[in-house]
C-alpha cells in the first residue's frame, strides 16, 4: 500500500479527494484508505445519519473531512458540493463517482419508473460528477477521476437488464472521457469488479428471489471491500484505465 500512496503522493502532493457514495462500502473503504495516509476528504451521500457517523468516526481518527449530504441524481446538489470542497481546500485532484444502487429483471419485468430509477442513479450520477470534478481537475494540468462500474458492463447476465446497462454505459462513458481528457493530463480509470460484499443490497429493486441470490453471491465473495479498495488505488495509481 505504501508504494501505492508514494506514487498518488508524488502525483498530486495536494491530496484533496472527493468520493460519492461515501457512508458505506467501497467508498468508506477508499476513504479510509486515502484518510490514513493523509488525504483530505470530501464525503457525499444522500443516507444522512451514516455519513454522519462515518464524518465523527474518521474525523475521531484524526483525518481532514468534509461531509456533505445530498443525492447524485441532483446535479446542482453534487456541483455545490464539489465546488465548495474544491474551494474549502483550494482545489481536488481525485474524483470517485461511487455511489451507485443495484436492481434485477428482465425488459418486461423492470417497469419504466425502475429503469429511470437506476439509470439516474447508475449512469446520471457520475455524469453529474465527471461534469461537477472535470474543471477542477484540468486547474492544474493533472487530476484522476475513477468511476466505479462492475463486471456486469462486460459480463451481461440474463435478468440484470437495467443494472448491466447502466453500467455498461459507465464503462462507455470512462472510455470517451479518457481520450476526451488526456490531453488536459486528467486521467480516468473505470473500476469492474465482481462481487464485493457491501451495503448494495439496501437498495436492490427486483424479484425477491433475484435478491437473495445477489445477497448470497455478497456474502460468499472472499473479495473484501478492504481489498478491492487497495487494489482500485494500486491500478490507478500505475494509470490504467481499467
Amino acid at each position: 500500500m505504501t508504494a501505492t500512496f508514494d506514487v498518488l503522493a508524488r502525483r498530486f502532493p495536494a491530496k484533496r479527494a472527493f468520493i460519492t457514495g461515501a457512508s458505506s462500502g467501497l467508498g468508506l473503504e477508499l476513504a479510509r484508505a486515502l484518510g490514513r495516509d493523509g488525504w483530505k476528504l470530501g464525503l457525499f451521500d444522500r443516507n444522512v445519519q451514516r455519513l454522519a457517523r462515518v464524518e465523527e468516526e474518521l474525523s475521531s481518527a484524526g483525518f481532514a473531512v468534509l461531509a456533505y449530504p445530498g443525492d447524485v441524481t441532483n446535479a446542482d446538489e453534487l456541483t455545490v458540493a464539489v465546488n465548495s470542497f474544491a474551494a474549502t481546500q483550494d482545489g481536488l485532484e481525485i474524483m470517485v463517482n461511487n455511489a451507485g444502487v443495484a436492481g434485477s429483471g428482465t425488459l418486461m419485468e423492470v417497469s419504466l419508473e425502475d429503469w429511470r430509477w437506476i439509470v439516474d442513479i447508475n449512469f446520471m450520477g457520475v455524469v453529474h460528477g465527471a461534469r461537477a470534478a472535470i474543471p477542477h481537475l484540468q486547474r492544474n494540468g493533472a487530476g484522476l477521476m475513477i468511476n466505479v462500474a462492475s463486471a456486469a458492463a462486460f459480463a451481461s447476465a440474463p435478468g440484470m437488464i437495467s443494472y448491466n446497462a447502466t453500467k455498461a454505459a459507465v464503462l462507455s462513458l470512462s472510455e470517451t472521457l479518457s481520450g476526451e481528457l488526456a490531453g488536459s493530463g486528467t486521467q480516468v480509470s473505470v473500476v469492474m469488479p465482481t462481487f464485493v460484499p457491501t451495503n448494495l443490497i439496501e437498495s436492490f429493486r427486483g424479484p425477491a428471489e433475484a435478491r437473495e441470490r445477489a445477497s448470497q453471491a455478497l456474502r460468499d465473495s472472499k473479495y473484501a471491500a478492504t481489498d478491492a479498495a487497495r487494489d482500485i488505488l494500486l491500478q490507478a495509481a500505475a494509470g490504467r484505465l481499467y
